[in-house]
């Protein structure tokens, strides 16, 4: 089975073949142009029997790996992370051409059995362009709200409230005379801050309606784990994708960066917090789990639980978390089968 690496650009793509002994075949460099897809299939048709890896397939290279799935074609998501640990581990003196870099793409491909496969892009990902959109609004909500602050503090004794909304902000602003020419451009950058708050806020509330339309439209059950609301389900379901990719809840767990890291040496056995994973996972679990601390149930005796076991507050959390992740797994998993069966 021959692999062809592929490094993924704005301009131009790179791809490199490699046989079974990992020796180079061939080398392709092409445009990003509507002329890539023909020219790339057109040079990799010479080997009937083959393999796509793209790094990156949800980033630079989106858009070439949906292109070849369209195409029949097997197509695999090497990270980025991967694909620059063979080419550090490779010989070469540190060198870095795109060359170089497609063909570290394909080496992942021939030493790792367990790359996703890409495929067809479906309701998942409705759901988790939805959830990113939140969270585009919600940072520049924040970045409002600060400005706004900053302008008040220097036009009002106290500035404005800390929970500051649209209305607050524009009844203190009908109550401020400036006394110069300075406080009246003040004035002017707060009212116009206040205009693009009243927009966000206007669009985190239709996109909330979209998730909770398209969560819906998913028939999963997330939803009725006590701490996710729809938003919180479109980003999961958005991000965990297709469940079978997970052999089991510790790796589902593993992917969400709430499994401990065994950092063991000699008879010293220990474990440390989990830096990696998908992050955006993680912090739908985080926000569930503190809204499950927030009120009595299963969640918080967990928690407290932990906590009479001489567990710091901040570990409680992250156990509280990965037994969410477990929770939320097996929810994936029954809602798959339960489409399965409807299917058949």
């Amino acid at each position: 089975m021959i692999k062809i690496g592929i490094d993924p650009h704005k301009a131009s793509h790179t791809a490199v073949a490699l046989d079974e002994t990992g020796r180079v075949l061939a080398e392709l460099r092409v445009a990003a142009t509507k002329a890539m897809l023909v020219r790339l299939l057109h040079w990799a048709e010479r080997w009937p029997e083959r393999i796509l890896a793209i790094e990156g397939a949800t980033g630079l290279g989106h858009l070439l790996a949906q292109q070849l799935v369209a195409r029949q074609e097997t197509v695999l998501d090497v990270p980025a992370t991967l694909a620059a640990r063979a080419r550090m581990l490779a010989r070469g003196h540190g060198r870095k051409t795109d060359g170089i870099d497609a063909t570290s793409v394909a080496r992942v491909a021939q030493s790792q059995s367990d790359l996703r496969h890409v495929g067809p892009e479906d309701h998942s990902t409705v759901l988790r362009l939805l959830s990113a959109r939140r969270d585009e609004l919600a940072q520049g909500r924040r970045t409002v709200i600060n400005r706004l602050h900053r302008l008040l503090r220097d036009l009002h004794p106290g500035g404005a409230p800390t929970e500051l909304s649209a209305e607050a902000a524009s009844g203190l602003l009908r109550r401020i005379r400036p006394a110069g020419a300075v406080d009246l451009e003040r004035k002017a950058m707060a009212r116009a801050l206040v205009a693009d708050l009243r927009r966000i806020d206007r669009a985190l509330v239709e996109n909330r309606a979209r998730c909770a339309a398209a969560v819906a439209a998913s028939g999963t059950t997330v939803t009725a784990i006590f701490g996710i609301s729809d938003v919180l389900a479109a980003k999961i379901l958005g991000h965990a994708g297709d469940v079978s990719r997970f052999r089991s809840a510790d790796r589902f767990a593993s992917y969400t960066g709430t499994a401990p890291i065994e950092v063991s040496s000699g008879e010293v056995a220990r474990h440390r917090l989990s830096r990696s994973g998908n992050r955006s996972l993680n912090n739908a679990l985080h926000l569930a789990a503190r809204v499950q601390v927030m009120h009595p149930g299963p969640g918080r005796d967990h928690y407290e639980r932990k906590l009479a076991e001489h567990k710091s507050s901040r570990e409680a959390l992250r156990s509280l978390k990965r037994q969410l992740a477990k929770v939320v797994y097996r929810h994936l998993v029954a809602d798959q089968v339960r489409r399965l069966d409807l299917a058949s």
